[in-house]
């Protein structure tokens, strides 16, 4: 089996970002981001979904954190997209429901070759420790675009945001564990009857 596994840089006026990856890793993680919850945040999609994380980036965020949390959404969905190769073989499609206390959390995602978010989380505080949450749209939307990939994000239920935010990173984690599995029926196919994806 070829190493699954991609290195990207992105470098700009804002943000200069390094993402290495490993699909089939162990959930290791290193983060040196500036960003503290989002960096807990990202540990979650590592341990939850197997995959070896380590992230760099030097942002303006003297500013404030949104080009740094958008940019690292960006070369996470690059890294995926250069690791994940031709997807031959791959199951493609994953979910997972990941409940905290009070809080539960569905995450669908489906490696279409197209992006797409719907992202429905009824924040019941606008930040977390200092943190503004409406920048978790502005992750996905820049991972969707540039994995390529179909993503459904629901918060079902929940009244303490911590718990909210971190169930749907969690689900996130365990639904990419399950899309990027090598199917050993699939014998190394295209899961797609367009023959391509």
């Amino acid at each position: 089996m070829a190493e699954r596994k991609a290195s990207v840089e992105r470098n700009t006026l804002e943000t200069q970002v390094k993402v290495s990856i490993n699909l089939d890793g162990t959930g290791k993680a290193r983060f040196d981001i500036g960003v503290p919850f989002l960096e807990h945040m990202l540990d979650q999609i590592a341990r939850h979904g197997l995959i070896d994380l380590d992230i760099e980036c030097k942002g303006d965020l003297h500013i404030d954190d949104h080009h740094t949390v958008e940019d690292v959404g960006i070369t996470v969905g690059q890294a995926f997209a250069r690791a994940i190769g031709d997807k031959k073989g791959i199951v493609r499609y994953g979910h997972s429901y990941v409940p905290l206390d009070e809080a539960l959390s569905r995450v669908v995602i489906d490696f279409s070759g197209r992006p797409g978010l719907t992202m429905n989380v009824p924040y019941t505080r606008a930040t977390v420790g200092g943190f503004d949450v409406d920048l978790f749209q502005e992750f996905f939307q820049g991972f969707v675009n540039h994995a390529l990939v179909s993503l459904h994000i629901d918060n079902l239920r929940g009244s303490n945001t911590h718990h909210q935010i971190e169930t749907v990173f969690k689900a996130f984690g365990r639904a990419l564990r399950m899309a990027v599995e090598l199917d050993p029926r699939m014998a190394g196919q295209m899961p797609s009857t367009k023959g391509c994806l």
